[in-house]
């Protein structure tokens, strides 16, 4: 080091950068950055690889089977850890910066950081066309990284060394901004990685981040209370901002001082436990009846942390017509939606605010009231749902249910996509606060297993993550069972085996189609009278998990509490049925064909008609 500057390459630089970065956990000051998952390929195993190597005591890497899951892994972990803490993921350029743009999507709609580092190519061109390298003929400049730049909040690549000193600030401010919070995506060509650069020695000080938390304007405040006090029969509507926020005990408490019932979305729930005596269930298309009927007659919904996606809104037909809403959000773009009246910034802070300008206002009683009945008549009808039956095989609510029993107050479920966001999303109740995590901002099949080991890191030992996963989804990716018995993070893997893709059959057949091409039996197959079907028993113990079949319900539950005392991954597989799903929740405006030889087609389409009437256009 000489007249205050430091001689490293482009790739030393970002990692020594990255490795000086802190952030504040609970009064702890840890990492920003807690580690990387890495898949190693001729665009960043020289360099990049060579950098992080040096400091893997202090940034450790993990070996991830495929790209996608290792940076979903890197999502999950974001989320366990409410964006507070973040994961590198890094690959070489080609397919290996590809896969992980699936993962990247997941993150923007998600509203999650993760950091992503591809290899890339020459910016000389000395070499063109170099391996994986896709070219565009009319386009030199551009390369497959330039497919990132619509599913991330920051992009940049990196074409002379001295860009780090301005790019990396600019990528963890944006992964760290509660308003613009997402992946961040940076480029790094081979040969630019290589290049050393005198660089300021300021420039690799410790520096400890610290989320803002961002007040809404005073008349915000004022046009939301006004609203408020009007309503006779509110709503809260508590979204995954609520916990990112760290409000979900203001939140809660505020709800029941009030008298306002409230209801979480899919990215919400878990913010508080499933007794509590506000509470009414999730929301939506996969919601509790208690909830849809609350929000039919809201007169006034206060959402807050949401972005209201359709499956939260019933495609916005859960909501009368002439519903007002007030949405507190950090991000502009998502508290304006609908004309509601915005109050732009933090949900724990904003609602402190809002609850002081309320004074002594509370709702009527009878509304608290009226949803405690509704939301003890759906528990009832769950109680009913779980209960074991003589059917030859079980439903997902009996397994969702047995699982649950088996449930340790510090675990956590995870699932995403098919017939299990919904079906926990109704039955798994929250036994204590963020205890559940379904990926469904993107719906993105591959995440449960990824994520449960994302989760297992995250958690280190304390409670164990329990992955349902269905067996389309498991087929999608499941090399991540390898990878967290390679690392030593347990978790618990349940496979629910339907025979296909169950979720979606219900979906066409419900809509008047004919099964196709979704359950294998309904598959072009060699001997449809001799389905071949994946033993995933074997299948996982041959990644070097523990792994065991169920036959039944008691099978299960006697396994779950096998899993608890096992010492690493433990999977277990039973076959479910694939035609029985619990009933309730909002419609979803979905495309049915005009036209159709199908009358079960025509007759969907004519209710789908009438079901639009009710939706809000925007107003």
């Amino acid at each position: 080091m000489e007249n205050n500057v430091v001689r490293l390459t482009m790739a030393q630089a970002i990692v020594r950068y990255l490795v000086n970065q802190y952030t504040e956990i609970d009064g702890e000051r840890v990492p920003l950055f807690a580690g990387a998952f890495g898949i190693f390929g001729h665009g960043n195993v020289t360099c990049l690889a060579e950098a992080l190597e040096r400091v893997q005591d202090q940034l450790p890497t993990w070996r991830g089977q495929n790209e996608q899951s290792m940076a979903l892994a890197a999502i999950a972990f974001a989320k366990a850890k409410k964006r507070r803490q973040i994961m590198i993921a890094t690959s070489s350029v080609g397919p290996g910066a590809t896969n992980m743009v699936t993962a990247a999507a997941v993150a923007h709609a998600n509203r999650l950081p993760v950091l992503l580092l591809c290899g890339d190519t020459f910016t000389n061109r000395l070499p063109d066309p170099v391996l994986q390298q896709v070219e565009h003929f009319g386009a030199p400049s551009t390369t497959v990284n330039d497919s990132f730049r619509s599913v991330s909040r920051f992009w940049d690549r990196i074409t002379h060394p001295a860009q780090t000193i301005s790019s990396l600030p600019q990528a963890v401010a944006t992964m760290l901004d509660p308003a613009d919070c997402g992946p961040a995506f940076i480029g790094m060509p081979q040969d630019i990685q290589e290049i050393a650069y005198d660089y300021p020695v300021e420039f690799f000080e410790e520096k400890t981040w610290r989320i803002a938390r961002p007040r809404a304007s005073a008349d915000q405040i004022e046009a939301a209370v006004s609203l408020l006090k009007t309503a006779k029969k509110p709503l809260i509507l508590s979204g995954g901002g609520v916990r990112y926020s760290g409000a979900e005990e203001v939140l809660a408490e505020f709800a029941h001082a009030r008298g306002i019932p409230m209801a979480e979305t899919i990215a919400g729930k878990g913010g508080v436990t499933h007794n509590h005596p506000a509470y009414v269930g999730a929301m939506g298309i996969e919601g509790t009846d208690a909830a849809k009927e609350l929000a039919e007659t809201a007169d006034v919904v206060v959402a807050i942390g949401t972005r209201l996606q359709d499956f939260t809104t019933g495609s916005w037909t859960t909501f009368a017509r002439d519903a007002k809403f007030i949405t507190i959000n950090a991000a502009r773009f998502d508290a304006s939606k609908h004309r509601a009246v915005p109050v732009v910034g933090d949900a724990l802070v904003c609602l402190q605010e809002i609850s002081e300008a309320l004074g002594d206002w509370a709702c009527p009683p009878k509304r608290m009231q009226k949803a405690q009945e509704l939301y003890a008549e759906w528990n009832r009808e769950v109680d009913a749902g779980q209960a074991p039956t003589n059917a030859e095989l079980p439903s997902y609510a009996q397994v969702v249910g047995a699982i649950n029993k088996q449930a340790k107050p510090e675990d956590i479920m995870v699932t995403a996509a098919g017939g299990l966001p919904g079906e926990t999303i109704k039955n798994w109740r929250c036994i204590s606060p963020h205890s559940f995590d379904c990926e469904f901002g993107f719906s993105c099949m591959g995440y449960e297993v990824a994520g449960g080991w994302g989760h297992a890191i995250a958690k280190q030992g304390n409670g164990v993550p329990i992955v349902l996963v269905g067996d389309g989804s498991y087929l999608m990716m499941n090399s991540d069972i390898y990878s967290s018995v390679l690392s030593g993070h347990k978790m618990i893997v349940i496979v629910c085996d339907n025979g296909g893709f169950g979720v979606i059959n219900r979906l066409q057949t419900g809509m008047g189609g004919a099964g196709f091409n979704n359950l294998l039996a309904d598959c072009r197959v060699a001997d449809k009278d001799n389905i071949p079907h994946v033993d995933f028993t074997a299948h996982a113990k041959a990644m070097g998990a523990h792994a065991r079949h169920c036959e039944s319900l008691s099978d299960l539950e006697e396994a779950m509490a096998w899993a608890q005392t096992t010492d690493k991954t433990t999977v277990i597989t039973i076959n479910t049925d694939a035609y029985k799903w619990t009933p309730g929740g909002a419609d979803w405006y979905v495309g049915v064909p005009e036209v159709s030889e199908r009358e079960a087609v025509r007759n969907a389409r004519a209710t789908q008609e009438e079901f639009r009437k009710k939706q809000r256009q925007g107003i």
